[in-house]
């Protein structure tokens, strides 16, 4: 009798993590399928001017990146090998000039609009130490400022205007 309640309760509780395994590799599919649109987006970066929206291509950028500089990064502490394409340049190719003010969104949803961008110290950086940026890095595209003479890099609230994460940038005319 102990034997056909052993199998009983077995068949039973395999019958339960049957159900609970088919919940999980659900949960992990929907995990996968919603991370997936995410990947593919973060490879491109979206330029708003007005009603037209433009996409360019993270492979794109990268390969533009044509300046590379060492710099201290105050948020990691040390020297760091960066490289990217100058904004100014940017902004003025992609919109035909600098824009007044320009309107951030970043990958993890932080928006800002800041001004004064007609500045050749500011790079979108998509490179660091020969490895490209990701969202785990801060990337895949980074706003910083090359030269900030001056600030104190112990005080981190003297680099508020870097911007991480980079998903689009709207022109504000």
């Amino acid at each position: 009798m102990n034997a056909v309640l052993s199998r009983l309760s077995l068949r039973h509780s395999l019958r339960h993590n049957d159900g609970a395994l088919i919940k999980a590799a659900v949960v992990l599919l929907l995990l996968f399928i919603t991370w997936l649109p995410l990947a593919a987006q973060a490879q491109a970066l979206s330029l708003v001017n007005g009603d037209s929206t433009q996409k360019v291509a993270l492979g794109d950028l990268r390969d533009r990146s044509d300046t590379t500089f060492t710099i201290f990064d105050p948020y990691q502490g040390r020297e760091v090998e960066m490289r990217g394409v100058s904004f100014r340049d940017f902004l003025i190719e992609h919109f035909g000039a600098v824009p007044p003010t320009l309107h951030f969104t970043a990958w993890d949803d932080y928006e800002v609009s800041l001004g004064g961008w007609d500045d050749p110290s500011w790079y979108l950086v998509t490179m660091e130490d020969d490895e490209p940026l990701t969202l785990r890095s801060r990337g895949p595209i980074r706003l910083v400022e090359r030269e900030y003479s001056g600030r104190d890099v112990e005080n981190l609230r003297d680099f508020n205007d870097w911007i991480w994460m980079v998903r689009s940038i709207e022109a504000q005319w």
